[in-house]
Order: C-alpha cells, then sequence, then structure tokens
C-alpha cells in the first residue's frame, strides 16, 4: 500500500493494515519507528540502542495525520524500545507501542522490535478447504482452551508452543473436536485476567514462545485437520499507565467522558468506536492475526457492553447516543465493518459473538441490517440448562420448561451452545460439582448435560477439563487435575465425550440443520411429570435420529415413543453404558417399532430409558 494512501485510509478508518504503517519496522538501514499521538508535543523512542534517553531519536510528524516516524540506524531486532511522548502540558509520558509486534515476557512491558517471520506455512490445502467450507452445514466442535494450564510442567512451567502441538493436537483429535479455541494470546501483564485485560493487540503472548512458535502450533493444527479460533477482546482495554490509557497525554483510544470511557466493574476503558483511527487500530489487530497467524476466526468478547451504553450503569451514570437510546452506534457501525472485512477478505473465517442479551439479527448478514457474524454464543440455553442440572430431581418436574423453552428462539440466531470457562470460574463450581445427588448421580448428570449439548440443535462449544469431570474450578495458576483419569468414572466421562463428539460430526442429522427448524422435531416435550424428553433430529436427506432423555435417577420401563416409521431401529449412544459409568442400562441394541401409531406419529418404540441417562436410536 502506497504511503499516503496508507495514511488517508487510517485516518478514514479504513486502513485493515495499519500494522504496516505503525509499529516498528526492521530493515537494511535499520528500524523505522512510528506511532500515532496526535496530541502529543514531542515523540522520541527510547530503547536498549540509546540507554532509554529520551530525545536522542525524534519523530516528526508525518502531516496533519497525527502519526510521528523516525529511522534508529542503530536500532536492531529483539532490542526493547519505549516511546517518550511530551505533552503539551509539559509533561513526559513511557509508553509501549501500540502496534508493538512483540513485548518482553511479564513483569517487563517493553515492546522488542520483532524480526520477520522465517516461518513457512504447509496449511494451504487446509486454507483452500476452508474458503469453499459450508460451515452453516457442518459439525462445528470447539474445545476452549487457556494454554497456560492445559498441562504444565512438573516444576509448574507452562507448555510452550510447539510442546503443546506435540500433546494438545492428538488429544484433540481423538476426543473428535474440530476446532480449538484459545483464550486470549493477545499479550497481558496480569494473568488472573486469562488475556481479557489486553495490552499488546498485535503481540502474541511471550509466556508460550516466540510469535514464530505460534505460527507453528496453527499450522500444526491446519495439517492436522484441526481449526484455531482466537478469542479477541475489542470492548474494552486496561488502564495501565504504560499502555492505552491516555496514551499522549490525552483520551485518545477511550472517550475522555468517564459515562462513555470507563467500564467501572471490570476497572477498563471503553474504545472511542466513532474515531477513525481507533477503528483502524481494531480492524487491523483483527486482520493481523488472520493473515499472518492463519486463524481460522474470532470469539469477540463481551458484545453486549459495547452494544449497550448504559451496559452496568445506573440512571445518570451513562449518556444516550444523538437520538436519546441506549444503542452505541458507533460500535454497531464497528462491529459491521469487523465482519464485513473478515469474511470478504478470508472466506471461511468464523466470527462468533459473546452477546448475552437479545439484541436482534447478531448473526444476520449486515445488508439486511444485522451485526454480521457468523454465529452468537447460546447464553439463554447455556444458563436456563444449568440452572435445571443444578436441580435435585425431584423438583425437576416443576421446571421442565427450562429445557423445552430455548427451542422457542433456537433459529433466530445461528446459535453456539457454550459450556465455556466463565461458568466454571469464581465460585461457580466446576460443571461436575454443579450437579445435584451422591457422586454417582452427579457423574451421571454430567454425562446426561453432555449429552443433551451434543443432542441439541446449535455448534458445540465446551470448556477444557469438563470432558473428563474435572472437580475443582478451573484456576490459571495450575494444570487440569488430569490425574482423575486414573480413576474409571472419569475415564467414562471422558469416553462418552469422546463419543458424543464423533457421534455429532459423523451423523449429518445431528449437525446438518443445526441452525434450522427443518432440523429438529419434538416427539413429546410434555412429559414434565416424569422428567423425559424425547425428539428427532433431521438429515437435509430426510434421515433422521431419536434421541430420548431421562432426567431423574428412575428408570423408565416400556416407555412409548412415537416415531416417523416403522422398522427396526438400533441403540447408537446410551450415557448409561458400564462402558462410560454407568449401570448399563439399555436396550439390548436393536428395537422393532410397531406400525401402532402413537399419538400423531404413524408407529411406535417401547424403550427402557435408564436413570439419567440419554439413549439415541436410529433406523436401519
Amino acid at each position: 500500500m502506497q504511503h499516503s494512501k496508507a495514511l488517508y485510509l487510517f485516518n478514514e478508518g479504513r486502513n485493515f493494515q495499519a500494522y504496516r504503517l505503525l509499529g516498528a519496522h526492521p530493515g537494511p538501514e535499520g528500524t523505522t519507528f512510528r506511532v500515532w499521538a496526535p496530541n502529543a508535543a514531542t515523540v522520541s523512542v527510547v530503547g536498549e540502542f540509546n540507554d532509554w534517553r529520551p530525545g536522542v531519536h525524534g519523530l516528526r510528524p508525518l502531516g496533519d495525520s497525527g502519526i510521528w516516524e523516525t529511522l534508529v540506524p542503530e536500532a536492531a531486532a529483539h532490542q526493547l524500545y519505549r516511546f517518550a511522548i511530551g505533552t503539551r502540558d509539559g509533561g513526559m509520558l513511557i509508553k509501549s507501542d501500540p502496534y508493538a509486534r512483540g513485548i518482553e515476557l511479564r513483569p517487563g512491558s517493553a515492546a522488542y522490535v520483532a524480526p520477520p517471520s522465517t516461518h513457512v506455512w504447509g496449511d494451504g490445502e487446509w486454507l483452500a478447504r476452508r474458503a469453499a467450507w459450508d460451515w452453516l452445514h457442518a459439525p462445528v466442535n470447539i474445545y476452549e482452551v487457556h494454554a497456560g494450564s492445559w498441562l504444565r510442567h512438573a516444576d509448574g512451567r507452562p507448555y510452550l508452543w510447539r510442546e503443546l502441538a506435540e500433546r494438545l493436537i492428538p488429544y484433540a483429535l481423538e476426543m473428535g473436536y474440530t476446532h480449538l479455541e484459545l483464550l486470549p494470546v493477545t499479550e497481558h501483564p496480569l494473568d488472573e485476567s486469562w488475556g481479557y485485560q489486553t495490552t499488546g493487540y498485535f503481540a502474541p503472548s511471550a509466556r508460550y514462545g516466540s510469535p514464530d512458535d505460534l505460527r507453528y502450533f496453527i499450522d500444526a493444527c491446519h495439517q492436522a485437520g484441526l481449526g484455531v479460533l482466537l478469542d479477541w477482546v475489542p470492548g474494552h482495554f486496561p488502564q495501565d499507565d504504560w499502555a492505552l490509557a491516555r496514551y499522549d497525554g490525552t483520551a485518545l483510544y477511550e472517550h475522555d467522558d468517564p459515562r462513555l470511557g470507563v467500564h467501572v466493574e471490570w476497572g477498563t476503558h471503553i474504545f472511542n468506536y466513532g474515531r477513525h483511527e481507533v477503528r483502524s487500530f481494531l480492524l487491523s489487530s483483527a486482520h493481523w492475526w488472520l493473515s499472518e497467524f492463519h486463524f481460522d476466526g474470532l470469539r469477540v468478547d463481551a458484545v453486549a457492553s459495547m452494544l449497550y451504553l448504559d451496559y452496568s450503569r445506573q440512571d445518570g451514570e451513562w449518556l444516550p447516543n444523538q437520538y436519546g437510546g441506549r444503542e452505541n452506534l458507533d460500535a454497531i457501525a464497528f462491529l459491521q465493518a469487523l465482519n464485513a472485512m473478515v469474511h470478504g477478505e478470508f472466506p471461511g473465517a468464523l466470527t462468533i459473538a459473546e452477546e448475552s442479551t437479545a439484541w436482534p439479527q447478531v448473526s444476520r448478514p449486515t445488508w439486511v441490517g444485522g451485526l454480521g457474524f457468523s454465529m452468537k454464543w447460546n447464553m439463554g440455553w447455556m444458563n436456563d440448562s444449568l440452572r435445571y442440572f443444578s436441580r435435585d430431581a425431584v423438583h425437576r418436574h416443576w421446571h421442565h420448561d427450562e429445557l423445552t423453552f430455548g427451542q422457542m428462539y433456537a433459529y433466530s440466531e445461528n446459535f453456539v451452545l457454550p459450556l465455556s470457562h466463565d461458568e466454571v470460574v469464581h465460585g461457580k463450581r466446576a460443571l461436575l460439582d454443579k450437579m445435584p445427588g451422591d457422586d454417582w448421580q452427579r457423574l451421571a448428570n454430567l454425562r446426561l448435560l453432555l449429552a443433551w449439548q451434543a443432542l441439541t440443535p446449535g455448534k458445540k462449544l465446551l470448556f477444557m477439563g469438563s470432558e473428563f469431570g474435572q472437580w475443582r474450578e478451573w484456576s490459571e495458576a495450575r494444570e487440569l487435575d488430569w490425574y482423575l483419569l486414573a480413576e474409571p468414572a472419569h475415564q467414562g466421562v471422558q469416553r462418552l465425550a469422546a463419543d458424543l463428539n464423533r457421534l455429532y460430526r459423523d451423523l449429518p442429522a445431528l449437525h446438518e440443520q443445526d441452525f434450522s427448524a427443518a432440523g429438529f422435531t419434538w416427539i413429546d416435550c410434555r412429559d414434565n411429570e416424569q422428567s423425559v424428553l424425547c425428539w428427532l433430529r433431521w438429515a437435509r436427506d430426510g434421515r433422521f435420529v431419536v434421541a430420548a432423555l431421562n432426567f431423574t435417577p428412575v428408570p423408565r420401563y416400556g416407555y412409548r415413543i412415537g416415531v416417523p416409521q416403522a422398522g427396526r431401529y438400533r441403540e447408537i449412544l446410551n450415557s448409561d453404558s458400564a462402558w462410560y459409568g454407568g449401570g448399563n442400562l439399555g436396550n439390548g441394541g436393536l428395537l422393532e417399532a410397531a406400525g401402532e401409531g402413537w399419538r400423531e406419529w404413524p408407529a411406535s418404540l417401547t424403550v427402557t430409558l435408564p436413570p439419567l441417562a440419554a439413549v439415541v436410536l436410529q433406523a436401519e
């Protein structure tokens, strides 16, 4: 991109590759530094190449663009640097580079001059397939991972990317997942923020190796047939005085008015989405990860906090938009621009919104007025399901609607069914520990919850550790409790999770019409007295499977189920199998559906429903 055009588009909010313009760019004559600081009085770069002395290497303004520039012959790759910004009131700020491609390992926070990548990509076939991928009708089953705590060395060190490639990729494939989703790996100073308080929007965290190590990991995933999504945080940024906050002595990336610019409950700043250069910054960050690291999409964090001006605010603590409403019009325009850019420039890449309200058309195209996301997290399904499963079985018949209500809106968006990290921290307890009853019932309930997720329409997401029944809440400070897999009960949960993943992946009836009402029919949603639900999932060619779930610890013998046709049915999954740690009550493999109708169905089956279990049947 020509220099003048890049500057023009940056100031217009339409430069998607501003990382080529700003930041530190090493070359044969030294390193060129550029930074956006329109309200600065002076700017110089300080670093290991000039003993951190302000004023030695001053930057000059590039016209009225607000960008400052200099070439430092002494600055070389891997050397640390910061910007010294003289403010108009005579002060001096020492700031990190917003466009840094590498930042030193915490507790340090200086940027370093990142050398050009030497990684040679080998995922061309994957990217070509992705571009033609019909994700609407394909299985999408996401394993959500925090890279620093999935597995650790004996001395407590986290695994690096190349080490994770040897362990995590085979595990995810063996378990039947289609994608990994990495909690933010953009650089952040505070481990306890899990990456959600980002300070390096172009810098992979130094905790796990170099930027090329991350490229190696993603490349290895792709060559093995595994997609990788990045959890990305454009909704807010931390108040660290060396980072983005009041970058040139003024509210630059944020709003000056705290009623617009501060998330009080999180202690963070809100981006000023109406400022063109901030839009260029954020859009370029998204472009950077998708183009330079080949991520397969973005899970966008905290979208609801971006959309509403009164998000988590009391009366008098927020400012309405120009029409008097609570909608953040600038954030809406930014999100639409983001999705248009991603889908236009990266065919097959996904954008997934963590959006917790009833905002309409989150996953509908921008050209019909939607936000343009590929999918949206179904927080209503997640909350209702976990609320229901936490109830003692004796009370569940009073709350049957917590499971059935979701079908009223299930196809209003392209939904992902999330059982995520947020549900197993901060006193919420691990999924297994949420379950009621004795240990046997708790394990059976967890197996039933995993089946409920797998058999319900929608793409899937599960946070690491839940697939084998972690008892403790997740902590970023330690690895998962892998020792539990020495116990047969936890081996059983893991086996069921893998079999459910493969069933979802391999049976078109369980994924082809995840987003269409044509893919789901209730057989019976009214048996609240026995807390039983039965339904059909349909493939586009008319093939179907029967799902029957018993949400009580009481076996149901001789239970009659209506089905679309007579003939033989095979029990293809039973979560009460002894192989999964259950009591092995079931239907002996084959069942015969009589031509005798049941309710509105032309044929019927008489089945045994095991306690706290799911049974899946397929017509032969």
